[in-house]
């Protein structure tokens, strides 16, 4: 058996758990802090594969072995790894209070409603998109991937960012900063783990499902459920066949590039994704901000005409553009420049679908489309029903090759 011991915001693993091991294996700092029989060998973890290794060779003879852990061994953890390797049924797991646990406890707020995100070894912009999104947010940190990495990424948002470093130490402490604070700061190797909080929606509604929940009941919303000038909105039509190229998902970026009334900016927001939306007209940013705050979601609204603003915007892993005008080519070709996997047009006029297609096909996508034409029900006198046509819309996409998508934007 291995036993498997979650350590570091709590006690060490003490003398009864370690008996009996003739193998110890962990980080330098659980070593220290543990009653290690002499006689047992230690492998301090680093890469892993060659832990591994000896573990196996101790396990074919026989021979106890115990791994040190932190926190919850099973959450972000050793467990994954040691199970796909050796089995779940070699496994004896002691989970101590995850570092996640205890940084929500020494806020004193609950966490049945966090999202939990790591960026250890991992991609940082899905961690900084997943905070851009939601409300509450823990963030497992790494080299390259911390408080200050985090803070300078979340600068235009409303965010408090709690920063908990060595949990479960004599050195603990927890720090509230903003995220212009924490990126101008050094902050070590000690921190455990980054708190993002919306402190406007930090206490949510009871739950009964932990983590995001269970996402919007329906999308593709009737244009009622916006405020919006004039019937100057992406129809529901048109938004349902957008979001399903669009894929909006926890961990993307989406930008809705003359955005109206953010309809499909709240749509993807519901749906996880972060979303910037680009406005040229200030009515227009009041809208958008309106409508996100209507459908509880959180829209980075930049106030500019595109092309020209975009160059300041992260990458975004998908685009709509719903608008555009004269500068619709220059649009779409910056557009599809930055996007890592799609990029999808709205087009009411004939005259700009070449050049829409032409800048998506030169910039390296896959080019399709369709032209949508609807009627819906509407009731005559007399208690019978017509069919009212609603305006024809092209909508066009692009999708990056997936190699090319693997290895990010393109140039």
């Amino acid at each position: 058996m291995i036993t498997v011991v979650g350590a570091g915001t709590g006690e060490p693993a003490g003398a009864d758990v370690l008996a009996g091991a003739e193998l110890v294996v962990g980080g330098r700092r659980h070593l220290d802090a543990a009653a290690v029989p002499e006689t047992a060998e230690q492998v301090v973890l680093g890469p892993l594969a060659p832990a591994l290794d000896t573990i196996e060779e101790y396990l074919r003879k026989e021979r106890r072995v115990v791994v040190l852990a932190s926190g919850d061994p099973g959450f972000f953890g050793i467990v994954r790894v040691l199970a796909d390797r050796f089995g779940t049924d070699r496994l004896e797991v002691r989970p101590g209070v995850s570092s996640v646990a205890a940084a929500f406890a020494r806020l004193g707020l609950p966490w049945d409603d966090a999202v939990v995100v790591s960026a250890h070894g991992r991609d940082l912009r899905t961690a900084v998109n997943v905070c851009r999104a939601q409300p509450k947010v823990a963030v497992l940190t790494g080299p390259g991937a911390g408080p200050a990495e985090i803070g300078a990424a979340l600068r235009s948002y409303d965010r408090i960012l709690v920063v908990a470093t060595a949990l479960g130490s004599p050195e603990e402490r927890l720090e509230r900063v903003t995220p212009a604070e924490a990126a101008a700061r050094d902050w070590g190797t000690a921190v455990s783990v980054v708190v993002s909080l919306d402190e406007r929606r930090a206490l949510g509604a009871v739950r009964t499902l932990a983590g995001r929940g269970a996402g919007p009941a329906g999308w593709a919303l009737a244009e009622d459920a916006f405020a919006h000038r004039d019937s100057m909105i992406t129809k529901f039509e048109v938004r349902a066949l957008a979001l399903a190229r669009l894929g909006p998902r926890p961990g993307d970026l989406v930008w809705d590039v003359g955005a109206g009334s953010g309809s499909v900016a709240v749509e993807c927001a519901r749906l996880g994704a972060a979303v910037t939306a680009v406005e040229k007209t200030v009515d227009g940013v009041q809208r958008i901000r309106a409508n996100a705050a209507a459908h509880g979601v959180d829209v980075h609204v930049v106030h500019g005409a595109a092309p020209t603003v975009l160059s300041d915007l992260d990458e975004p892993d998908a685009v709509f553009v719903g608008g555009g005008g004269r500068e619709l080519p220059a649009v779409v070709t910056a557009c599809a420049r930055r996007a890592r996997r799609t990029v999808v047009v709205a087009l009411a006029a004939l005259d700009r679908v070449p050049a829409a297609r032409a800048a998506l096909a030169d910039a390296g996508f896959g080019v399709d489309g369709v032209l949508l034409q609807s009627s819906r029900l509407a009731p005559l006198p007399g208690d019978v029903t017509r069919l009212a046509a609603a305006n024809p819309v092209f909508l066009l996409w692009g999708e990056r090759p997936p190699a090319s998508a693997d290895e990010g934007v393109a140039q």
